[in-house]
């Protein structure tokens, strides 16, 4: 059970009813993370227009990201964020056996070197402080430009907010009671 009550999905505030109404219209079900979120309307403003960008307007592939993402929900053991991530990460191609051997993927022959050095930027990010300098310099170093590290660090950053939200408001799964 969420330690703050979920907001109704048919909220009183028409502010908040303009945001999950534009969810919605992405063709999403309303997420309990938004339902939690929404008790503070900027807030959830604000995690919208960042969150949203990261996953449509980011130049960097799909797919790469998704791996990134639940590999982040993997080591920081955030089920909620893996459980939606393991459905989007299917429909952008990743294949099941890559979702299986992710706990293993530095020995697994399942990643090349690009899935590799984001499932690196994902390990270290999530795990923290920081990214290393080596890792930075091991995404230059299998084709990724300036502006794609930048995607993929906030990307890896963003989703360990998001774990640690989730963590903290005890965000039940939907359909979960």
């Amino acid at each position: 059970m969420s330690r703050l009550p979920m907001i109704p999905e048919n909220p009183d505030d028409p502010a908040l009813r303009e945001m999950f109404a534009e969810v919605r219209a992405r063709g999403v079900e309303l997420p309990n993370l938004y339902r939690i979120i929404g008790h503070a309307p900027p807030m959830l403003r604000a995690w919208l227009d960042f969150a949203w960008p990261l996953r449509l307007a980011a130049k960097t592939s799909r797919r790469i990201r998704e791996l990134l993402i639940l590999r982040g929900a993997q080591v920081s053991d955030t089920h909620y964020e893996w459980v939606h991530h393991e459905a989007m990460a299917l429909a952008a191609g990743v294949t099941r056996e890559q979702i299986d051997a992710l706990a293993d993927w530095p020995d697994s022959p399942l990643f090349d070197a690009q899935e590799k050095a984001v499932l690196r930027l994902a390990d270290e990010v999530t795990r923290g402080p920081a990214a290393s300098a080596e890792c930075i310099e091991a995404l230059k170093r299998v084709g990724f430009d300036a502006s794609d590290i930048v995607e993929l660090t906030l990307t890896a950053s963003f989703y360990v907010c998001v774990a640690r939200f989730l963590q903290s408001m005890e965000v039940p799964l939907e359909g979960a009671g």
